[in-house]
């Protein structure tokens, strides 16, 4: 059943497009799949929500990310350029430029080699948690893996670690009302960020920031504001969005015991089935609800509507994958779905670059707590679970769940 809608336009994205939005979100492909929307912050945006129409968009050249093309002044994070200078914030070949230059960086090879240290990571937060009864998943497990995972594979000092974790999600998030002072993060991220980089070209090291200082094309090398944004996109991008995804897949799989069963069954992380089992998650449970917002270069004609020149554009991905138009019975989780193009890590030329970083992470995150838990389940009914009210992530506040104690040893 579809949720009505305000009408006429501009629908309020909080609450109608936050948390779990999937019956409104049908509503909207129904009714053209092109509409005006309200930001909590009062800005309006165009929300897209048909698959066809975000993955063409999404590689239309015709669609810009960079702000300055937006013809009502948006603000955005309201970042300074020494940590807005990365491949997220531009187009064409200054984005090619940086991608290339991190591509080389950020390698398969380097990303597999993770492979051990994540399963280390879990194993270990799991001989804490197996001795309780009961947790948050999400603050327990889900939040310490990625941070732990990138600071690892970046060369960042655990303890190090913390700091830039709190100074990301604070300036992430600036409606916060106990947020400190935008001008004190800035700064102190800033000088954590400095300090770290002299630190690696002083003393390099096989890792991650060493291979992008030391990064070449040619004559062509990342500046010192390159570098340091990019870490910056590294830490946010890499943390809050793996969170969220092993989460939401955690709770998946409690919600649908047969789902849980079919980890239980597999040997280990990486076979076939698991590797289906989290790109269902990400396309119908994934944690982005939008994309990052894109501004047309021209008028637009989008479904039966005309986009103007500079508007913000929201690409709904989450909504994208649950079009009926795209794929059958879109709300079950299909490990022999044919359908595969899921949008649950964008597309075109920003699709995520640390997509295969992810995958891994969640892969083994899902198989080890079902695998060491033994009788883990919910602790409160599935439609209870505190789904945070957010019209960007689709992010659980909490995942409470009990589970047989194990002792030590």
């Amino acid at each position: 059943m579809n949720t009505p809608l305000p009408s006429p336009e501009p629908i309020p994205m909080v609450p109608h497009l936050a948390g779990c939005p999937y019956a409104a979100y049908a509503t909207l492909r129904e009714d053209g799949g092109v509409h005006r929307a309200v930001k909590p912050s009062g800005g309006e945006v165009w929300v897209i929500s048909r698959y066809d129409d975000v993955r063409a968009l999404l590689s239309d050249p015709r669609m810009s990310i960079e702000a300055r093309h937006s013809r009502h002044g948006y603000q955005g994070f309201g970042l300074p350029p020494a940590l807005d200078a990365h491949l997220m914030n531009v187009d064409d070949t200054a984005h090619a430029r940086l991608r290339r230059l991190v591509s080389g960086a950020f390698t398969s090879r380097r990303i597999h080699a993770e492979q051990d240290h994540i399963q280390a990571i879990t194993d270990a937060l799991l001989d804490e948690l197996s001795t309780q009864d009961t947790a948050d998943l999400v603050t327990q497990y889900a939040a310490p893996i990625p941070i732990a995972v990138i600071c690892h594979l970046l060369g960042i000092p655990e303890n190090d670690g913390a700091a830039f974790q709190t100074y990301t999600r604070s300036l992430m998030n600036p409606n916060d009302p106990l947020r400190p002072p935008t001008r004190d993060l800035v700064r102190a991220m800033h000088a954590c960020l400095l300090d770290l980089i002299a630190r690696k070209r002083a003393d390099p090291a096989d890792d991650l920031l060493t291979a992008m200082i030391q990064a070449r094309d040619g004559e062509d090398r990342l500046s010192e504001n390159e570098l340091i944004s990019l870490v910056f996109l590294i830490l946010w991008a890499g943390f809050e969005t793996t969170v969220h995804l092993i989460a939401n897949g955690l709770a998946a799989l409690l919600a649908e015991p047969q789902l849980a069963d079919l980890v239980r069954a597999e040997p280990d992380p990486h076979t076939p089935p698991m590797a289906a089992l989290v790109e269902e998650l990400l396309r119908r449970d994934g944690p982005m609800l939008t994309a990052i917002r894109r501004f047309p270069l021209q008028d637009l004609k989008i479904g039966e509507r005309v986009v103007p020149a500079g508007d913000a554009v929201l690409f709904a991905l989450a909504s994208a994958n649950h079009d009926t138009e795209y794929t059958p019975r879109p709300e079950r989780i299909d490990l022999d779905r044919q359908n595969t193009g899921h949008l649950g890590f964008g597309h075109g030329p920003h699709y995520c670059l640390g997509a295969p970083l992810a995958r891994m992470e969640t892969r083994i995150a899902l198989w080890t707590a079902i695998h060491r838990l033994p009788g883990l389940a919910l602790a409160v009914p599935a439609d209870q679970l505190p789904w945070k009210i957010d019209h960007r992530q689709h992010a659980l506040a909490a995942l409470p769940v009990s589970f047989t104690p194990q002792p030590h040893g």
